[in-house]
């Protein structure tokens, strides 16, 4: 069973940074052709923010996509999420997501829909405030 534990959440104030990290256990992540990050902000349902492909290609919410930076650690046990200049509408739980197949095929990215991933994370809270 894929195991995703995220961590590197926590409180940072507007302008800052944060660099959240997801492992994975059970499987290497060259098994997970698609990986990403989803936020759940107050009031609010899981939104994808950011995805990364078993080729390191990437896509982004356009609210977050030159704020942003989704990688995969060179031990492929690991994928990140730096997330500079942060704002308030930034606070919510960030979820890590994969799955074992593509991001992108049939001509789009298949990842904004919760239904597109299988394995999900606990989530760690991210919380920007001054």
């Amino acid at each position: 069973q894929v195991r995703l534990v995220e961590s590197g959440g926590g409180e940072v104030q507007p302008g800052g940074s944060l660099r959240l990290s997801c492992a994975v256990s059970e499987v290497t992540v060259s098994a997970l052709y698609c990986m990403g990050w989803f936020r759940q902000t107050p009031g609010d349902v899981r939104k994808g923010m950011a995805f990364i492909d078993y080729v390191n290609d990437t896509k982004y919410r356009d609210s977050v996509k030159d704020r942003f930076i989704v990688s995969l650690s060179n031990t492929k046990d690991q994928m990140y999420l730096q997330m500079n200049n942060l704002e308030d509408g930034d606070t919510g739980m960030y979820y890590c997501v994969a799955d074992i197949r593509l991001c992108f095929y049939g001509g789009a990215w298949r990842v904004w829909n919760l239904s597109d991933f299988k394995y999900w994370g606990q989530g760690t809270q991210v919380t920007v405030s001054s």
